[in-house]
Order: structure tokens, then sequence, then C-alpha cells
């Protein structure tokens, strides 16, 4: 009786049987065994390499996912799955191009199965191999070959594709191949050491105390001194690596900022290690101690002065927070309302430019006190703008519920809603510096049309509104059109 990558090897014969390669004359099952040898490599898992070995029978040839799963099974099936792209026949390859390969990318970056990662390590390789070759004997002319003409999106495609694996397959040979081949092709896309033998520190999370979560992961006391973010796995290495960047630009600008010393590997996500000794989240300090509301409301206050102060200097660089803005009205009130798009959209294009620097995920989670001294982290946010689109965000952070049910905020920030609504309100004070009640009133009003908007923009997060998040977006929207008509302008500064 044949084994299970006896009967791939029988079956992906007979399907692909006639066909060639682009390009070449050479069979389309010699690619497909291929792909098999280099997983045969990397694993001894018979589904990973018959996986590998059908994986372009669904995008190729007639056979049809019900038929891989009937005859090899449902994870052989979803291995294939995931290489294979939408076929968009309405439109032409060239013009689809981009939205397929975003598609596939998406199945690859949400897997959590390793065998479908080794798949498209083998299948890139594989391919990336034969267009290494052609290119080093005919030059810049291979790419006239591709539906898709411009190698700079070719790049973009192997190098998002080498981001994902790298956590859980940087140590193979075929990831270091992998990666020396993107080099050659687009040169000084990877640090050359990638191509080499590098073994991250490795992170239990075994006795570690989660003191803080947020939308890109968890915070953990990971002893006296230490503390260890782990990220969510979107993340890639490489946006760790520009997140302790931006913070070590914002600590020479003088923010006073926790600047990680080095990233590591915890299970299948990355982590950030910080020095932070006897420090805990001014989340943590209010949940400890509520009496303490309005100290830890000024602290907050005057750190957000001072990073509203500093002005980033001509080389930095930093994007220009209107744009995160105008996206959320373009992807969010835009599909709904555009009339009151349009009215918003103009509202953000009479800001004038500013290099005032904003982080842009200012909350009580995201500030540590060492010492009594205010520490930050999360910096991938930094940016510059008008103060008042930070003070949309913590609207949305502090006063704002985008669920039915304010008390859904606690988890979040391990603050009740009645005391974030009262937190915000005394931070307001402090940091406008004003007991006038009409200017608080003018200043928040601005700060909840901005956090209305991004509210509406996260309904419609999934692409498309569930009934229950069209219902939100009718509240919202409601409020948006009300606050409409109390504000003329956003900028506060």
């Amino acid at each position: 009786m044949m084994d299970l990558v006896e009967e791939a090897i029988l079956y992906a014969t007979v399907m692909h049987q006639g066909k060639v390669r682009k390009r070449k004359n050479i069979p389309v099952i010699l690619h497909s065994l291929e792909v098999a040898q280099i997983l045969g490599t990397l694993t001894e898992d018979r589904e990973i390499i018959a996986a590998g070995i059908l994986h372009d029978i669904v995008e190729d040839t007639s056979g049809t996912p019900d038929e891989i799963r009937h005859r090899f099974g449902d994870r052989v099936a979803l291995m294939v799955d995931s290489e294979t792209e939408e076929a968009f026949p309405e439109e032409d390859r060239e013009k689809s191009w981009q939205k397929r390969k975003q598609q596939s990318l998406l199945k690859l970056k949400e897997s959590t199965d390793i065998g479908v990662k080794m798949l498209w390590l083998a299948d890139k390789l594989a391919n990336i191999r034969s267009l290494a070759q052609d290119y080093s004997e005919n030059g810049e002319s291979v790419w006239s070959y591709f539906h898709q003409k411009d190698p700079a999106m070719h790049c973009w495609y192997y190098r998002t594709v080498a981001e994902y694996l790298e956590l859980e397959l940087n140590r193979t040979g075929a990831f270091k191949e992998l990666i020396k081949h993107i080099n050659y092709l687009w040169p000084g896309t990877f640090d050359s050491d990638k191509a080499r033998y590098r073994k991250y520190k490795e992170i239990s999370l075994a006795g570690c105390r989660l003191i803080g979560s947020g939308q890109k992961g968890e915070v953990y006391r990971y002893d006296d001194e230490l503390i260890l973010k782990v990220y969510n796995r979107s993340n890639t290495y490489r946006d760790v690596e520009r997140e302790i960047a931006m913070s070590r630009r914002a600590f020479v600008l003088g923010i006073p900022t926790a600047i990680s010393f080095g990233i590591v590997s915890v299970g299948d996500r990355y982590g950030a290690m910080y020095e932070l000794v006897d420090s805990e989240t001014i989340s943590a300090c209010i949940a400890r101690n509520p009496s303490g509301l309005e100290s830890y409301a000024a602290v907050m206050a005057e750190l957000a002065r001072t990073i509203h102060s500093t002005q980033s200097e001509g080389n930095d660089d930093f994007p220009d927070t209107r744009d995160r803005f105008r996206s959320y009205i373009t992807n969010g009130i835009g599909r709904s309302d555009r009339e009151l798009a349009d009215r918003c959209m103009q509202l953000i294009d009479k800001m004038p430019d500013t290099k005032h620097l904003i982080h842009g995920d200012f909350h009580t989670s995201n500030v540590f006190l060492q010492n009594s001294e205010a520490l930050l982290i999360d910096m991938d946010r930094l940016a510059t703008g008008d103060p008042v689109f930070e003070l949309g965000d913590m609207y949305l952070y502090f006063a704002a519920s985008d669920t039915e049910k304010p008390e859904d905020i606690d988890p979040y920030l391990g603050i009740p809603y009645r005391t974030c609504r009262q937190f915000f309100s005394l931070f307001m004070r402090y940091y406008l510096q004003t007991e006038d009640e009409s200017r608080i009133r003018e200043v928040m009003n601005r700060a909840a049309l901005l956090g209305n908007l991004r509210l509406i923009n996260r309904c419609w997060k999934a692409g498309r509104l569930t009934e229950e998040g069209r219902s939100k977006e009718n509240r919202l929207i409601h409020a948006a059109k009300n606050l409409l008509e109390q504000v003329d302008s956003l900028n506060i500064m």
C-alpha cells in the first residue's frame, strides 16, 4: 500500500501531465518535487511533504479542494489552500497581482500551523532559486515575463513572506538561502546577518505577571528588574525593530521613554525586554490606589505636555498624524455618509502642518512610574501633528465605548469605566491648565469628534458591517453630526 507521499507524487504527476513552467520547457512536476525535497530538509511530517507535492494542484489543474481533502485529509487540504490564490477571472492578471498576493499573504500571516509556514518557505525558495538564476543570465529583462513587471513589487512580496516566516524558521538552512537570494536580487533588503546562523534568546512566560495589554500585545513583569512586552503574532521582527528605533529617536529628542535592550522569542511571538526596576503602569497604580487618581492625572498631563512641546528635527521623517485620521474617515464614515465624511475631511485639511510630536497610543497602560518618573513604552505610532489628535485617541480609551456595555473597557486598561471618565476629566484640566469650563468643553468636543471617527472606522475593520456594527455606526454617526454643529475647527495649538 502506498503511503501519503507516494500517492501524492502519483496524483500530482497525472494532474500536471503536459504542463511546463513559465519561460522554460521544464515539467511542472519537477517544481513540485523540488518543493517536497526542500520540505524533506525541514521536517519528516508526511502531511507537510505531501502538501508540498500538491500545492499547485487547485491553482493550476482541474483538481478541487474537496478532492484534495477526500484523498489526503483536512490538514493537507488546508496547507494547499494557503498557497492557492483567488483567481479574479474578471480582472486582468497584471491588475489583480497585488490583490492576489495580499490575500494569500493574509492566509500565511494568520496561520498557526508550522506546516503552512514550511510549505511557503519551500515553495518561495524553489521559485527564487529559478528567478535568481534567470536574473544572473538575463538581467533586468526577466521582469518583462511576469504579470507584475515592477521588480519593487516582487521585492515587497518576497520580503513580506520572509518576515512572516522568520521567527519560527530563521535557523533553517532553507530560510538562510531564501534571504541570500532576496539580497542578491534586491541588495540591502535584509541585514546580511540574517543569512548566517542566529538564535534568539527564548523566553517563557511561566511565572510572569500580566501587567498590561493593548492592541499590539501584552506587557508582563518578568522579574524584579525586567519588563517583557510580547507582541501579537501579526508583528514581524521588522515591526519590533522599528518600534525600538523610534524609542531611541524619541529619547534623543528628550522624551522620557524606556529603551529596549533586546528582542527575544516567546513561543511563536516576538518580545522586547525593558529594564524597569520597581516600576508599574499608571493603570496598575490607579487600580491599587484609586484615591490618587488626581495625582496620576497630573503626571500624565505633564508627560503629554512634554511630548507635545517637543518638535521633530527635519531629518526625523515621522509620519503626519493627519494621514492616519484621513484613513479613518475614508475607510470608515466615508463608506456610509459621503457628505459627512467630506465635512470631516475638510476640517482635517484645514489644520496647519506642525512638527510637534504625538505619541499616538497615549494611555495609562503605556506609561510606567519608576521612582516617581514617568516613562513611556509603545513608540511605534510616534508622529507629528496637533495635540488634538492625541486627545482624540485618549477620548476613545477613557471617555467613549464602542460597545453597548461601557464596562467592556475594564479589561483593556484594568480600570473601571467610570474611573476612566473621571481620570480623563481631571487630565484635561491639568493638560489645558485651566478651570474654564467653556474652554474644556470646546477641546473635549474636538477630541470626541476625532474619537468617534476612529470608532466608526473600527466598525468596518472586518471589511463589512455586521448587524451589531451597523447599529454602533448609526449611533456614532449621529454623535458625530451633533459634534460637527459645535466644532468649526480642530486644532488646539
